[in-house]
């Protein structure tokens, strides 16, 4: 048996009485643990040789052909460069908040590029710019949400969203970083509570081509003239279209972009701005098109095809209007942040798979060679040992043509024989999708603890469709939890793998709120669950929220200011419920969360602890959406592993 579950066997018991009688609080930095007991040592350590492992994401390149990239090496995320494949990381920033969204100037007489860096995890980003050798220079005001920066073709301006002029409105600025002078707004947005960002800028620097987004289903494209502010919709049309991306062709006379019009999934199409001649370019893919990348001669043009959460590299000569077939990667696993060089010659991406860390991968478009630029460490862990998820369909409630709808879900399985207990993981968005990248926690949850993990993508994930994404919209909610029902009724017929009595239920954000609710309807056939960052109470939320979120949110969710819609809310609330979590319960929140505010981890704290359920509160007052300094990070997964061991008893 393993060592640390048993020493956890021994102790729960003894620590389970204590804890339901009183909260105890302790306070260790920045971190606040209330009835969390001290992790023992055996599993700290073992823990960290998971959670150890570094991975590498591509920014896009320098002017002289080096790669910009995100990595760790100390608390947080800064950037590096990296000369050539394999070549050492050197480390341009050194600073205590993490640094994700960064670019070069194309002109490479300044050899300078900015960057975002909020604090605390407040994600009010604000704007740096860095010359070699020289102190960084913030550009924006200190205190708006800033970000999606882009370069001019020149690499003399630099354009961006921000919300400096009220707090909650997306305006487009623009702002020279040599001059000194500050950012001049370029396009105010509309105050309709949409956000408003930039997706590219002309050939000739003249126009922006501008998303407005009302939410994930709801897009509309713009070109922006710059000498007089004056904006054209491209492709106006009386349905509403979700828009994932865009790009001006390096002649300027359209645009290529991928959207959901007139179909089920995200398309790549081409757009001629004059003659307003319509071309489906992926049509022939019947996935979701996710990313674009356009060679600066225009000679190439790359995206990727999300294919039942795996992403497949797809690259089109424009000249020859040949389709190419780029070399095939190690194993199945997420591609992101498509970048070519300023020669056009060299696709950098990121690349992650169950058992490897995501790391710069470059395409040689001539040669069509496959490099890996950077090598992450895995950590201390044995990646051979990692498990590869597989993907099964369980049937839920409902049913499409006379059938049962079918909802995909990725499992990890231990090697050992079951049943084993299972850990059911709620993804957030609820816009998103679980795809089988690069998870170390997973790896250890299934190694080291036992537990069969099951990533369900319930109904208004993304990836399947846009029928698919809309069908927890609104008064549709409460489908999605059926759906987490229908997984425990799937569990318990594979009883040869699972323990159906030994089930516990985690998400974060909106998935916080989907263990909550899970917990509210199904405490009966769970163990506990674990909340990290969620929704309480979706009026409470939505009042809360940071105000440049509330508008998107409410075409999610919901209008809390309809009063019928307000009582359905308040209603299917976890909240309104509590007292049917009848199961302990462990809450993770960072304090200076914008998008769900802490009130919402406070809430649901003291309503379930008031009924008398046992409850273990950890608090990062350092932290936002999520944990992302390396040692909060610890301190959240061992407590996870500690309150997953009581619970599998």
């Amino acid at each position: 048996m393993n060592r640390i579950y048993l020493l956890l066997l021994l102790t729960a018991p003894l620590l389970a009485p204590a804890l339901s009688l009183a909260a105890s609080r302790v306070e260790r930095g920045n971190l606040t643990f209330e009835n969390i007991p001290e992790a023992p040592a055996e599993l700290v350590e073992k823990l960290d040789g998971y959670l150890s492992a570094r991975q590498a994401t591509p920014l896009g390149w320098s002017p002289q052909g080096q790669l910009l990239i995100a990595t760790r090496f100390g608390e947080v995320d800064q950037l590096h460069l990296v000369e050539r494949p394999g070549g050492d990381r050197r480390q341009l920033t050194f600073l205590h908040e993490p640094v994700t969204e960064a670019a070069f100037s194309p002109d490479a007489a300044h050899n300078a590029y900015v960057f975002l860096k909020d604090t605390g995890g407040n994600e009010n980003a604000q704007l740096y710019y860095q010359r070699a050798g020289e102190p960084a220079k913030m550009l924006t005001d200190g205190n708006s949400l800033n970000g999606a920066p882009l370069w001019s073709n020149s690499g003399r301006e630099v354009a961006f969203f921000s919300t400096v002029r009220d707090g909650r409105t997306y305006d487009i600025d623009i702002v020279d970083p040599e001059s000194g002078s500050p950012p001049r707004l370029a396009f105010a947005g509309d105050g309709s509570g949409a956000s408003w960002s930039v997706l590219d800028w002309s050939p000739d620097d003249t126009k922006l081509l501008v998303l407005k987004e009302v939410s994930v289903s709801e897009g509309y494209l713009y070109v922006v003239d710059l000498s007089n502010g004056q904006k054209r919709e491209v492709e106006p049309a009386p349905s509403k279209a979700g828009i994932v991306a865009a790009k001006f062709t390096r002649d300027g006379q359209g645009v290529y972009l991928i959207s959901d019009r007139e179909a089920e999934f995200s398309r790549l199409r081409y757009v001629n701005l004059f003659t307003n001649v319509k071309t489906v370019i992926s049509d022939h893919i019947p996935w979701d098109i996710e990313a674009l990348a356009l060679s600066r001669d225009g000679h190439y043009l790359a995206f990727v095809s999300n294919e039942a959460g795996a992403g497949k590299l797809n690259l089109l000569d424009l000249r020859t209007h040949q389709d190419l077939t780029p070399p095939r990667l190690p194993q199945p696993g997420v591609i992101s942040s498509l970048s070519f060089d300023v020669e056009g010659k060299r696709l950098a991406f990121g690349f992650a798979a169950a058992n490897q860390p995501r790391d710069a991968y470059v395409l040689e478009v001539a040669e069509n060679r496959l490099e890996p630029w950077t090598r992450s460490e895995a950590g201390a862990a044995d990646v051979a040992k990692f498990v590869l998820p597989r993907l099964v369909q369980f049937p839920t409630f409902d049913r499409v043509d006379g059938s049962a709808r079918e909802v995909p879900a990725y499992v990890y399985e231990p090697a050992t024989l079951g049943p084993h207990p299972v850990l059911i993981s709620l993804h957030g968005g609820p816009e998103s999708q679980f795809r089988p990248g690069f998870d170390p926690w997973i790896q250890y949850v299934v190694n080291e603890l036992g537990f069969a993990v099951i990533a369900p993508n319930v109904r208004g994930s993304s990836g399947y469709g846009k029928t698919y994404l809309a069908l927890d919209n609104g008064m549709l909610r409460e489908d999605a939890v059926k759906d987490v029902g229908a997984l425990l009724v799937w569990i318990g017929m594979h009883k040869k793998n699972y323990d159906a009595k030994r089930i516990a239920v985690a998400g974060g954000s909106y998935g916080g709120y989907l263990t909550l609710a899970t917990l509210v309807n199904y405490s009966d056939r769970l163990r506990g669950g674990v909340d990290v960052s969620g929704i309480a109470d979706f009026v409470s939320f939505l009042t809360n929220t940071a105000p440049y979120r509330q508008n998107q949110r409410r075409a999610e969710y919901g209008d809390e200011r309809d009063l019928e819609m307000r009582s359905f809310l308040r209603r299917i609330s976890p909240l309104t419920n509590a007292d049917r979590i009848t199961r302990p319960l462990l809450v993770v929140h960072g304090k200076n969360d914008p998008r769900v505010p802490v009130s919402e981890a406070e809430q649901i704290v003291n309503k379930v602890r008031g009924k008398g359920g046992e409850v273990w509160y950890l608090l990062a007052a350092d932290e936002g959406h999520g944990y992302r300094k390396q040692h909060n990070r610890d301190a959240y997964y061992e407590t996870f592993a500690q309150f997953l061991l009581t619970l599998r008893q």
